[in-house]
């Protein structure tokens, strides 16, 4: 097995080496996100980090450090209160349609089906809406060989409490992708699971990123999902926000949950939870 590269622990004042020839899809510099106005929280504070197009990240720190925070600045869900976060050479200036976004809770809806869960999306936002209209049978078949991939072929037309919590998650990833997006935001998808479902689904992320390439930027406490999953780890410091350090990970892919006994991979998981430990000390 290769060595894992990592690099410094530092970050210049003005954004980052990228991991990769890539020109970068996402660009923050000097970014600041505040709740509740000027005298209120500061989340982030100078952030700075380039985000190459089809590179998997992943965001790790302590709790309360903003890294669910640094997903709505990305996605254009909250302003930067300072500083510019750009998007495909593009200011960020509210959601973008770019964006697939999955979360801890699958929220899908009681009422619908797997199937039809799925392809909310494409019913809700406008740019889409039209095209189901006009091609719903094509969408529908894309909808069912998603869940095929994931491995819910044949619950299309089961209701989410007919499914278990990793089903559902399953599920969600799947509406996340519904409408192929270039970039997948994901916090903490898999953070409610059991270790054994937590674990099945890092295959089928890893899978479905080997197969498509979006970008993905990925929240996670978890140091072994962190190294299983990433091109790059970005660490983030505790609230206000700064990142810390970049860490690549140069380990071969496809990678297989046997890795991670492999002292490569151990040192790795070692070295990122001293950093994030270190920096939250008092």
């Amino acid at each position: 097995m290769a060595s894992p590269v990592t690099t410094g622990t530092g970050l210049p004042p003005r954004g980052t080496e990228r991991a990769t020839a890539q020109p970068p899809i996402i660009r923050l510099e000097q970014a600041s996100l505040t709740y509740g106005g000027r005298e209120g929280v500061v989340a982030h504070t100078d952030l700075n980090l380039e985000i190459a197009a089809g590179e998997f990240v992943v965001v790790e720190g302590p709790s309360g450090c903003g890294k669910s925070s640094l997903l709505k600045l990305v996605s254009g869900l909250h302003p930067a209160a300072s500083g510019s976060v750009h998007v495909k050479d593009r200011p960020v200036t509210g959601p973008l349609k770019i964006c697939g976004m999955a979360f801890q809770n699958p929220m899908l809806l009681p009422w619908r089906t797997t199937i039809r869960n799925v392809l909310l999306p494409l019913e809700i936002v406008d740019s889409h809406a039209g095209r189901l209209r006009r091609h719903r049978a094509e969408y529908e078949a894309h909808a069912r060989t998603l869940l095929a991939t994931v491995g819910l072929a044949g619950f299309e037309e089961s209701f989410p409490w007919q499914l278990s919590g990793g089903m559902q998650q399953r599920a969600s990833l799947c509406r996340a992708l519904i409408h192929t997006p270039e970039l997948l935001l994901l916090d903490e998808p898999f953070g409610s699971l059991d270790p054994f479902t937590r674990e099945e689904l890092w295959d089928v992320l890893q899978a479905l990123w080997l197969e498509r390439r979006p970008t993905i930027v990925l929240v996670t406490h978890d140091l072994r999902e962190a190294v299983y999953l990433a091109d790059t780890v970005y660490v983030i410091s505790p609230r206000p926000g700064r990142v810390l350090s970049r860490t690549t990970i140069g380990l071969p892919r496809p990678r297989r949950l046997a890795d991670t006994y492999r002292s490569e991979f151990t040192d790795l998981s070692h070295a990122l939870r001293e950093q994030i430990a270190t920096r939250a000390r008092p």
